[in-house]
């Protein structure tokens, strides 16, 4: 059944194009998979083609309209979240039929369960660790819908809420069971809502990065590990038993998360040298964010203890302190960061330190922070 899709912006999933692409393509090994695939590729694609669709290059922005700027605020005190869980039942009708609202009792549903605590432990992590109360920092209510499709294999932040699919059952699991997912797609939100970064190129790279960044510390706060003890993988367990991968992306080596007959091989770089121009994939934001992520574990790692309460935080300033360009490359946005780093911690600190031998482990120079990056 196709239903209606409300129109709030761009569909920011956490499955690459790609990865759909080589599942809708492969042999006959696979029952339903294929199928699956191909239907997500379409009920997707249209809103990948609006981020595409302009006239300059590179400055393909998600459109923020005005229904996107008056969120519904929430009910609860700042501190507190007001979540909605709603349930699209194998429709593509969004939301869906409510199904628990803040405060009420856990239903049966796994699904619900799950969103309804990962949308709360997102949130904790803002509001604990960063002092911001929700998406918008002014308690945006945080709606969610499960049972989204039929065998739908993505989750998707829509601007006004995140959506959740079954899977296909051969290749992936249901998607709201990882809560580094339910933390990367709500990031999405926080930064449409701060740096609004571009989609396309390095700046898209970097909003895929941020995303990543924040998915990783709602999982290891939850986890309660220190920056060494964690997995750093993003959507681990998402995958089926049968596939030969861990996740669909690793922070801390990007390019080894899967390789798989049907998937191939994580195309993700490690190193500057080896980014990947490409027009596919809006310049390839999902593959070239490796290069970004594995520098914020080196110096998460550099730093020990929780990753959210020195790391985390430079790169949050970082993202909501108003210095980025929507249109950021690695090099600016890591010249912000040693910026921030010295104004919390002080210029001569460990963490600038880190944070300087980070991207050069990565092979990103910081460049000159010009002066309109920068609030004076």
């Amino acid at each position: 059944m196709t239903g209606h899709h409300p129109h709030h912006g761009p569909r920011l999933g956490i499955v690459p194009p790609f990865l759909l692409a080589r599942i809708a393509g492969s042999d006959g090994s696979l029952d339903r998979a294929p199928d699956a695939a191909r239907r997500t590729l379409g009920i997707d694609e249209p809103f990948r083609s609006e981020r595409g669709a302009s006239s300059t290059p590179g400055l393909v922005r998600p459109a923020v309209r005005a229904e996107l700027r008056e969120p519904v605020t929430g009910s609860t005190d700042p501190g507190w979240p007001d979540r909605l869980i709603f349930d699209a039942r194998g429709t593509e009708d969004l939301p869906g039929a409510q199904v628990r609202a803040e405060g009420e009792p856990e239903t049966p549903d796994p699904a619900v369960t799950d969103a309804y605590d990962g949308l709360g432990e997102t949130y904790a992590l803002f509001w604990d660790a960063f002092e911001r109360d929700s998406i918008d920092g002014s308690g945006m209510r945080l709606d969610a819908s499960v049972h989204f499709g039929q065998h739908y294999d993505n989750a998707f932040w829509d601007g006004a809420r995140m959506v959740f699919g079954d899977g296909d059952g051969e290749i992936f699991r249901g998607f709201t069971g990882s809560i580094s997912i339910i933390g990367h797609e709500l990031a999405h939100g926080v930064t449409e809502r701060t740096a609004n970064l571009v989609y396309q190129g390095q700046s898209g790279a970097l909003n895929e990065h941020l995303s990543d960044v924040f998915g990783a510390l709602v999982e290891q706060r939850v986890r309660r590990q220190r920056a060494d003890q964690a997995s750093w993988l993003i959507g681990e367990g998402i995958f089926r038993p049968q596939v030969k991968g861990e996740a669909i992306r690793s922070m801390r080596d990007p390019g080894t998360a899967y390789d798989d007959p049907v998937l191939g091989r994580d195309p993700q770089p490690a190193h500057m040298r080896e980014y990947v121009e490409t027009q596919d994939d809006n310049g390839g934001v999902h593959i070239n964010s490796g290069i970004p992520n594995r520098a914020f574990v080196a110096v998460a790692e550099a730093l020990g203890g929780h990753a959210w309460e020195r790391a985390g935080r430079v790169w949050f300033e970082t993202l909501a302190g108003e210095r980025l360009t929507a249109t950021a490359t690695f090099a600016q946005f890591s010249a912000a960061t040693v910026v921030v780093a010295g104004e919390l911690f002080g210029g001569d600190s460990e963490e600038v330190a880190a944070v300087r031998a980070a991207w050069d482990l990565v092979g990103v120079a910081p460049g000159r922070v010009r002066d309109k990056m920068l609030r004076e």
